[in-house]
């Protein structure tokens, strides 16, 4: 056995084939879970090659366990995957949409290495054009496998595979991570490359093939069972307490309930939600980013540093700020905080808990906790929608803190208003109207962000449509998103493209991105968007007009016909609406 920890270009570069055996699952990762965190990741290790000088700071992705199999020489190397063919699948559609990507842009040297990456030499084919690939999937992805890997085959008829929509996913997002600032693409270009060939590593354990890898594998996936950071700061609290008073445990110490032991996740990582509570309560407290594994060592700091040695002064904050977290954990908040939370749970925002605590366990009047969350989600949306880096919300929302401690609570809605709307540089800005705007009409929203996302997105632009007339006020949660121009647009002769196009590759392409922009989006229930489906637009206008209820969709079935033009025209009503319900900094 042999263990190494290897970047992808040592990975990857040389003729290689990685099989995933037959008995394997399929490709079974999915957007939110896996593609977008590791984006972020990849993105954010890009933009530190940028901003930093020096050596890189390396970003490890994980382990992988494969086995190595007798070959003549001369012949493609060849080991079988035993674990970790779900990272090893997605790191090749990732590099084969970045090469796809530089090639495209005219990148041709990038474009030219990248092929290594994903591609091996004919001379190792021996015949057979799938040993072109450096990983080769399970049966029932070759099919997808093959497609998307090719840079000009049609993978239409496997759209719904998550093969190509991770390809598709990862492709957008490296075009539209490159078009961020226009005046360093090529840099951005350059550390995109240095990011995927060398600062992305993964252990590899490398078996030799008279090795069992089924006693490798189970060995490699034994668990124990670790002291919990929470374990230890009960110990030292009831320590410090029984020099005083240890008949009353509760009263130093109440998270020994089943709901505070359930593991939850944060971020990615699963814990038990009261080892998550105190991990959140000192970045309030000591206001620096703190590390899952180094909450004790902290919190024994924290202790020790002079004014908090009160074990009974901790204690007591322990407990108020835990009862402001079990609200927000469970939603047991006033009528109209309740729809920030659930946006905000959508949007995954858990780095702004510590600021959440601060806010509800802080004795801050009602107007102004409305007033801090109405700017903090529209800080956040209007980011989100505009395809603004996340990267920076740690440190971000930890000086959010230090600033509500400076304003106190009577002032804390102004604070957080003044707080956000004084961050100037991009990585942090408050997008302004303008700049929501030009997302509206040019982003492919749908593409690029979580249908979850987009949803809410959809859900507060009709919330902004009802008038207090309405009979409901409030819009259903179980909605889903429907193109109104639909996906497979190619696929219906009433939705082709005008006949006086003068090129239709562009116009084609044109279209592509508009029909996953705001303004060709809309909600439907289930039941309805599935009757709509690829029908056109005559037929489709009647069936929405049939059962509105929406007034998203009051306006669009007055449309006599529907185009790149409506669709435009569509996504500037919308914006308007949209800056009514997430206004910026100077309408908070």
């Amino acid at each position: 056995m042999d263990v190494q920890i290897l970047n992808l270009e040592a990975l990857f570069t040389k003729n290689i084939r990685y099989d995933i055996p037959l008995f394997q699952r399929r490709y079974v990762w999915e957007q939110e879970e896996q593609w977008e965190p590791l984006w972020e990741d990849v993105r954010n290790t890009a933009e530190n090659c940028i901003e930093e000088k020096g050596p890189n700071q390396a970003h490890f992705l994980g382990a992988v366990v494969i086995q190595g199999r007798l070959q003549p020489v001369g012949r493609l190397d060849l080991r079988i995957v035993v674990d970790g063919q779900q990272r090893l699948t997605t790191m090749q559609l990732l590099l084969d949409a970045a090469q796809e990507v530089f090639e495209q842009r005219g990148y041709d040297d990038l474009a030219e290495y990248f092929n290594e990456f994903v591609l091996n030499k004919r001379t190792f084919q021996g015949g057979d054009p799938d040993k072109a690939f450096k990983v080769w999937p399970t049966m029932g992805d070759q099919d997808a496998f093959r497609q998307t890997m090719h840079n000009h085959l049609p993978s239409d008829e496997y759209r719904e595979s998550r093969i190509v929509r991770a390809h598709e996913f990862f492709k957008l997002q490296i075009s539209q991570w490159l078009d961020e600032q226009p005046d360093q693409t090529d840099t951005r270009a350059e550390a995109l490359e240095r990011t995927l060939a060398y600062l992305l590593q993964m252990v590899v354990i490398d078996l030799a093939p008279n090795e069992e890898p089924h006693v490798i594998f189970e060995t490699l996936n034994a668990r124990g069972t670790p002291l919990l950071q929470s374990d230890l700061v009960k110990n030292l609290m009831l320590f410090e307490a029984g020099q005083e008073d240890s008949s009353d445990t509760t009263r130093i110490w109440g998270f020994d309930t089943e709901w505070w032991n359930e593991e939850v996740f944060q971020g990615r990582l699963l814990r038990p939600r009261v080892d998550a509570f105190l991990n959140f309560w000192l970045v309030m407290r000591r206001r620096e980013e703190i590390a899952h594994n180094d909450v004790f060592a902290v919190f024994r700091r924290y202790f020790a540093s002079e004014g908090n040695s009160d074990i009974n002064a901790v204690a007591d904050d322990l407990h108020k700020a835990g009862k402001a977290y079990m609200a927000l954990e469970r939603r047991e908040v006033s009528d109209e905080v309740k729809p920030f939370l659930y946006r905000i749970g959508v949007l995954r925002a858990g780095v702004l808990t510590p600021a959440l605590m601060w806010l509800l366990s802080s004795d801050v009047p009602m107007e102004q906790i409305l007033r801090a969350l109405q700017a903090l989600e529209s800080y956040l949306v209007r980011r989100m929608v505009c395809g603004m880096t996340t990267r920076g919300y740690g440190r971000l929302f930890i000086g959010l803190v230090s600033a509500l401690e400076e304003a106190g609570p009577e002032n804390a809605g102004e604070a957080v208003v003044q707080y956000l709307k004084g961050q100037t540089a991009y990585a942090t800005q408050w997008p302004d109207d303008q700049q929501l705007e030009d997302a509206f009409l040019q982003r492919p929203v749908y593409r690029l962000m979580t249908q979850g996302r987009t949803r809410i997105v959809l859900e507060g632009i009709e919330t902004g449509l009802r008038t207090n007339k309405a009979g409901d006020q409030s819009v259903p949660r179980d909605l889903t998103i429907e193109h109104v121009m639909p996906r497979a647009w190619r696929r219906r002769s009433l939705w082709s493209l005008p006949a006086d196009v003068e090129d239709e590759g562009r116009a084609a392409a044109n279209r592509d991105r508009l029909i996953h922009t705001m303004g060709n989006l809309t909600l439907a229930n289930g039941r309805l968007n599935t009757s709509l489906s690829n029908r056109p637009w005559e037929e489709k206008r009647q069936e929405l007009h049939d059962h509105i209820v929406l007034f998203l969709n009051k306006d669009l079935v007055k449309e006599q016909e529907w185009n790149e033009d409506r669709i435009e025209t569509r996504a500037r009503s919308l914006v308007q609406v949209a800056i009514k319900v997430w206004p910026y900094a100077d309408c908070v």
